[in-house]
């Protein structure tokens, strides 16, 4: 049998749940990059500086079409589990500062939203799409990443950062 022919159910599956044909991500298991990046609030954050807690950084664009939902929908996560020492930040990946600020400003989220112009922290982290969350757990090493938005991703995302946060 030809490798056309078994691989054809595989790109059927593919094509039919909508999922990316993606390279793995080569971070998992790591310890996470450091960064220090402004936010627009003004004040800086450095990631180290949340060790023993668990961090998601989640990378965006104001081009992106469902950053604004993800963001929404991270927002909510904060509010249910800051308590159990969760910390959550945005990196905007945009080539226009002023457009990210604005996009920011107006999520109205309640977690840190990071300017990242010249992308140094986006390539840390090998950012290939957008958004891009990545969890990290108290250890500060990286457990997962989620390279998309949807219904489906945003159950995946929930689960793993629940088990991190019982960790």
């Amino acid at each position: 049998m030809s490798a056309r022919l078994l691989l054809a159910p595989l790109l059927l599956l593919v094509v039919q749940r909508g999922l990316p044909a993606q390279t793995p991500y080569g971070l998992i298991g790591r310890e996470a990059p450091d960064f220090v990046l402004h936010a627009v609030n003004g004040s800086n954050l450095r990631l180290s500086e949340h060790r023993g807690q668990v961090v998601v950084v989640s990378f965006w664009s104001s081009r992106c079409a469902s950053c604004r939902q993800q963001l929404a929908a991270l927002d909510r996560s904060l509010v249910t589990y800051a308590s159990a020492g969760l910390v959550l930040c945005g990196v905007a990946v945009d080539d226009e500062p002023q457009r990210a600020r604005d996009f920011a400003r107006s999520t109205g989220v309640r977690f840190a939203m990071l300017l990242d112009p010249a992308k140094d922290v986006g390539r840390d982290y090998q950012v290939d799409n957008l958004p891009m969350t990545v969890l990290i757990d108290r250890n500060g090493v990286i457990r997962h990443v989620l390279r998309d938005y949807s219904a489906a991703s945003e159950h995946l995302y929930l689960q793993e950062l629940r088990a991190l946060l019982n960790e």
